[in-house]
């Protein structure tokens, strides 16, 4: 069979550890390796690590505390760039905390590459709806309650759950509620290519915090055509409240306010902040035009995944059409404070 590496890096990862690599242990196409980057965790990452490594000889922990925020800019980038550079394989398969992966995932993703048809290979990142509800669960996901059969650990079928901010705001952050749909994401989520192109463009860069996976993505792109991998999506398990939903919006607005990208959109939230400013003082003329901003904002809220989530309860419906209300006042405030402040925030792990 083909030999494929998989990578990731961590940092304080410990409820979502076992599951991402008990899931990739269990892949149809097995791993040659799975290379996993600790930037120096303290919540107990690490030593879940070296208990699986004691399972598993496929999987290579390795601790390298300058992949953190204290010892890199871009420490997402370079624990990324530390496993590959590790890993012993042509081909590479980006993976991360916080996903699991089902069985075809890897043979699907790397099926283009082996094929021929590119060097570079997609697979996009979704919320698994059938999930979502406790009294539905999914099979495959009550399976993870025995992912580690020496240890099993209860929580690993609350982590698989989504909650109605998860499918609120997936498609915001370029995840997906279908597994079938088709995507464009450039996610490190689901990714994989040839080594060769990595070393072409560079490696991910580490001169940024946020944003890594979508600057690789188009620097690939000058030098190869990705494919589209089907049936390759990780599934992501974020376990967002409205709060941390907007926390992550927030990170990843600041982060395009300092890289200097995507203007066109900074500019469509303002515009839609503008109009719902003017909307609401024309009340005293007309209701019209707040009329019209409404309808607008209700297509904003649906249009990507319409099919998908009308099928959802009407709990759901509102916290979609809630947090897509949401969306342009803090994409465009914190779009525009980082790049005038042109510094990153840390995130939560760099202080567990």
């Amino acid at each position: 069979m083909p030999a494929v590496s998989v990578i990731s890096t961590v940092l304080n990862e410990v409820d979502d550890i076992d599951l991402l690599v008990e899931s990739l242990m269990r892949q149809t196409l097995a791993p040659a390796e799975v290379v996993v980057v600790d930037g120096g965790s303290s919540d107990g990452t690490w030593e879940r690590l070296e208990a699986a490594r004691s399972r598993y000889a496929a999987l290579v922990p390795i601790r390298d505390e300058s992949c953190s925020l204290q010892g890199s800019a871009g420490p997402i980038a370079r624990g990324r760039n530390v496993a590959i550079a590790a890993a012993s394989s042509e081909v590479v398969a980006c993976a991360d905390a916080g996903c699991t992966y089902d069985p075809d995932w890897l043979a699907n993703l790397t099926a283009p590459i082996f094929n021929g048809d590119s060097e570079y290979s997609l697979g996009g990142a979704y919320i698994d709806l059938r999930n979502s509800d406790p009294a539905n669960p999914d099979p495959i996901n009550l399976d993870s309650a025995n992912f580690n059969p020496a240890n099993p650990d209860p929580r690993n079928l609350d982590r698989t759950k989504s909650t109605v901010w998860d499918v609120a705001s997936a498609p915001f952050f370029g995840v997906t509620i279908n597994p079938d749909a088709p995507t464009k994401s450039c996610t490190a989520r689901s990714m994989a290519f040839r080594r060769e192109l990595w070393r072409r463009v560079g490696g991910f860069p580490e001169t940024v915090f946020l944003g890594e996976d979508t600057l690789y993505d188009a620097r690939v792109r000058q030098l190869a055509r990705p494919a589209f991998a089907k049936c390759a999506k990780a599934r992501y398990h974020p376990r967002h409240s409205f709060a941390s939903a907007i926390r992550q919006m927030a990170s990843y607005s600041e982060a395009w306010g300092i890289l200097g990208g995507r203007l066109a959109r900074l500019w469509r939230n303002m515009a839609r902040c503008l109009a719902e400013i003017v909307a609401a003082g024309a009340l005293v003329y007309s209701p019209i035009p707040l009329a019209s901003v409404i309808a607008l904002e209700i297509y904003f809220a649906f249009r990507l995944d319409w099919n998908d989530i009308r099928k959802t309860s009407i709990r759901t419906l509102a916290a979609r059409l809630a947090f897509s209300l949401a969306v342009p006042w803090v994409a465009a405030w914190y779009q525009s404070a980082g790049g005038i402040a042109k510094k990153f925030r840390p995130n939560r792990q760099n202080f567990v």
